[in-house]
């Protein structure tokens, strides 16, 4: 009786990995592909109270975006 609880679960697991979708070739997102808040002279600065989503914040600095090199390959040693 067990050999038949394995098979099932060996063809179980054959059918959920032929299931599984592919992964495309996506490329590496650029600093052009974000989309960050931007700083104007003059505009207002949204005052907020509670939870809301601010779709065009007026900020004055934005994190350290650049783009460095990898000078190494990864993987498995």
């Amino acid at each position: 009786m067990v050999w038949w609880y394995i098979a099932v679960f060996v063809v179980a697991l054959v059918v959920s990995y032929s299931l599984t979708p592919k992964p495309q070739n996506a490329k590496p997102a650029g600093l052009g592909d974000f989309k960050v808040p931007t700083a104007e002279e003059g505009r207002e600065i949204p005052v907020l109270f509670g939870t809301r989503d601010i779709e065009g914040p007026n900020v004055v600095w934005f994190g350290d975006l650049r783009t460095v090199a990898i000078k190494k390959k990864g993987g498995k040693k």
